[in-house]
């Protein structure tokens, strides 16, 4: 399990104070890409070697209300790999280890010259792994 961490922003919420809904998004795939990146599959990679994730769809779950300059932590974890097809949890969790939210997302590997899902390459894993 890999973990991402930040400070919610004002520019963030919405008028009821609350973390806005879209930005639930961005946080978990900021996390994703923090992991990727990390383990040498970033954007320059993709480029290079032409094959990215790409997202099939997602569940979103709002659990408890997150605010202005709450600290968050995202976890997120690899849940299961079948042929072109994979999922990622990801719970979101509050300074006081309350879970706010959770998000499972389903992904695969697209090569952008066939435009189509590919299996995952040995690259791809070493990035999820």
């Amino acid at each position: 399990m890999i973990n991402f961490e930040t400070t919610i922003k004002e520019t963030q919420v919405d008028m009821l104070g609350h973390l806005n809904n879209a930005v639930y998004l961005e946080l978990f795939e900021l996390a994703r890409w923090d992991i990727i990146h990390s383990r040498g599959y970033g954007m320059k990679k993709m480029l290079e070697l032409q094959k990215g994730p790409v997202l099939l769809e997602v569940n979103l779950k709002f659990m408890r209300e997150v605010l202005t300059r709450d600290v968050i932590t995202i976890k997120s974890e690899l849940v299961k790999y079948e042929g072109r097809v994979g999922q990622i949890l990801q719970k979101m969790y509050k300074e006081d280890g309350v879970q706010a939210a959770e998000l499972l997302v389903t992904f695969g590997l697209f090569d952008m010259k066939t435009r189509r899902l590919i299996e995952p390459t040995p690259e791809w894993k070493a990035a999820l792994s």
